[in-house]
């Protein structure tokens, strides 16, 4: 197989945990013989120093080009001054929209080997956390029209948040057969107490559900959701919902497993191509040091294998060589325990990929 890959190292630890992620690529190529192409193009801070803006014309349409993308972090503190309309994050949502990019698939796994950097008690977390948040990514508050204004002698801002029918049918469908591949299981998050946005959102799923009955569905409000996940989180499998609200559950979701370094995503279209980055941020404060967790990047890496490849035992293959190299005890500083040994994020990718070749 030939894959072109456009790969955004972006800012902070980005490059360095892209690196690796890539590093352990190459290793699934020499196995598989398959061929990545990989074209770099700068986003982020790195692009407005250079550029002046976050992403060029000619990179958005490098991103467009390829089969897939692959991303580390973007912004810093650098450029927190930026005016709004070329901050580094600007970028992102961009290439999202660009792209289609509309379902964010974010798993929450913990690792047996880490149950004790969880802070949930071992009676809460039981045999382990598996769920999957599917984030509609497109719409909603974010992409809704925004002011800010003088109404009466005071100032007031305006954030509209939207949904059509269709988009919510689309993330729906994404939902439903994600749960249907898993344990089949659906939640759908939403504030239909209070938004109109979320009483369509409850309307639409409750119409597909009558078209997956093999799945188990319900509904449950934002703030139980947000209770849930900390009193009783095992009780989930898929939950789906809007982009707001899904922003702010994944990151709760991702110190579930002890460290958010250790968290993957996919973002998709409605076609083969995706983007893959891990859900943390670019960390300035170690960039360059070799102290970053590059787990997140390389399991994302694996997601695009698995969703935009379609290349199931490479991506079974990735996951196996992590878990691996947890069981030898190898760690990264936000996921050291007494008795294991501490590596530093390069050490961590020649690791995985040793267990790579050996399984």
């Amino acid at each position: 197989m030939q894959k072109n890959i456009t790969v955004l190292s972006g800012d902070g630890i980005g490059p360095e945990i892209v690196r690796e992620a890539i590093k352990v690529l190459d290793a699934v190529c020499a196995r598989f013989h398959h061929t990545f192409r990989y074209t770099y193009v700068d986003i982020g801070g790195c692009s407005i120093d250079k550029y002046g803006v976050p992403i060029t014309e000619e990179g958005m349409q490098q991103c467009k080009s390829a089969d897939s993308v692959l991303l580390g972090a973007v912004g810093g503190p650098k450029w927190d001054n930026c005016p709004p309309a070329i901050r580094p994050e600007k970028a992102l949502l961009a290439v999202r929209k660009e792209l289609g990019l509309f379902a964010n698939l974010r798993p929450t796994r913990l690792f047996p080997q880490l149950a004790s950097a969880s802070p949930l008690k071992e009676s809460i977390v039981g045999d382990g956390i598996d769920l999957l948040i599917v984030r509609e990514l497109t719409g909603g508050v974010y992409f809704g029209e925004r002011r800010t204004g003088e109404e009466n002698g005071d100032i007031v801002a305006h954030d509209d948040m939207n949904y059509s029918t269709r988009e919510i049918r689309r993330i729906g469908r994404v939902a439903f057969e994600t749960a249907r591949k898993r344990r089949g299981r659906l939640a759908s998050v939403d504030k239909a107490n209070v938004l109109d946005t979320s009483r369509l959102w409850r309307r639409v799923m409750h119409e597909l559900a009558q078209e997956y009955p093999d799945v188990i569905y319900s509904d449950i409000l934002v703030d139980n959701t947000a209770m849930q996940l900390i009193k009783n989180p095992t009780q989930f499998d898929v939950l789906v919902t809007e982009n707001m609200f899904g922003d702010i559950l994944s990151d709760e979701a991702s110190m579930l497993t002890g460290s958010i370094g250790m968290m993957p995503s996919a973002s998709l279209s409605e076609g083969t191509l995706g983007m893959y980055e891990p859900i943390h941020g670019s960390a300035p404060d170690i960039a360059g040091q070799n102290l970053a967790n590059p787990i997140g990047t390389i399991l994302s890496a694996a997601m695009m294998l698995r969703y935009s490849f379609s290349l199931t035992e490479e991506a079974d293959l990735i996951e196996s060589a992590v878990n691996r190299a947890l069981d030898l005890g190898y760690r990264t500083g936000d996921i050291f325990q007494p008795g294991c040994t501490k590596v530093g994020c390069s050490e961590m990718g020649d690791c995985i990929t040793a267990c790579l070749a050996r399984i």
